[in-house]
């Protein structure tokens, strides 16, 4: 056996973890390894070997561990393109069924930041909702929508249950959503938040935060969306930069 040094991957942890992925290939996502001694056994591997493999498809998100269960095989990854499309469009476009749970809804008034948010006065009124967004049953993002009361009157928590916000706005109140900003930053989550997206806290997350607008200009909706890191990716097209002028590229 030829250990690389610096840290990196001896040629008999690149064959275990070529074993390893064979073997995840045959199972369903969820599904666990066999325990530790009984694999090392078959592979014919010490068990730190085998745990090393076993850690390096881990960080690749391959594999999942459990506190106090065992490892199990990660569920695919949802990737998706940034644009201007709602949760449920592009879960649809994945051939995967979309729904959402609402956790709660109230109206309150909106506040100095989040009225600069929405580009109306602090003392409008706001309906802000929390939902779960699952993917065939499996929960992929826990979004807090914050939409003005009078871009879509009479709008209620329930209304968005198992509902596309960005349907029902541009059905009901004939008003789509034109265009958007939206930011991305890396998160870990807190003890409610995994909780409520049925991870492992401290787990990794993708962190959106959008202000959408309708056609008039008007803002329609500002949302914080958590995406968990182990079920989703995102894909970015990119294109050269047009030349400053028509002298010539470099």
């Amino acid at each position: 056996m030829t250990v690389v040094e610096g840290g990196r991957e001896t040629a008999k942890q690149r064959q275990v973890r070529e074993e390893l992925e064979r073997l995840i290939a045959t199972l369903s996502p969820g599904e666990p390894l066999p325990v530790e001694r009984d694999l090392a056994r078959d592979l014919g591997v010490a068990r730190m070997t085998l745990r090393r493999a076993v850690d390096a498809l881990v960080l690749d998100a391959k594999l999942i561990r459990r506190q106090g269960s065992g490892t199990f095989v990660a569920a695919h990854k949802v990737t998706q393109r940034l644009s201007a499309t709602s949760f449920s469009t592009e879960m649809r476009a994945r051939g995967l069924r979309p729904d959402s749970q609402t956790l709660f809804a109230r109206q309150s008034t909106a506040g100095v930041m989040l009225a600069a948010l929405l580009e109306i006065p602090p003392q409008s009124d706001v309906l802000h909702v929390r939902r779960l967004r699952l993917a065939d049953d499996i929960p992929m993002a826990l979004e807090d929508l914050h939409v003005p009361l009078d871009v879509a009157p009479g709008l209620s928590g329930g209304d968005l249950e198992g509902t596309s916000f960005y349907e029902l706005l541009a059905e009901r109140w004939n008003n789509p959503i034109a265009s958007g900003t939206q930011t991305i930053e890396p998160w870990v989550l807190t003890v409610q938040e995994a909780e409520d997206l049925h991870t492992e806290p401290g787990s990794a997350a993708f962190l959106f935060e959008r202000t959408s607008r309708v056609a008039s200009g008007r803002v329609a909706e500002f949302v914080r969306s958590l995406y968990r890191g182990d079920r989703y990716r995102i894909m970015v097209d990119i294109f050269p930069a047009a030349a400053r002028s028509s002298g010539g590229t470099s």
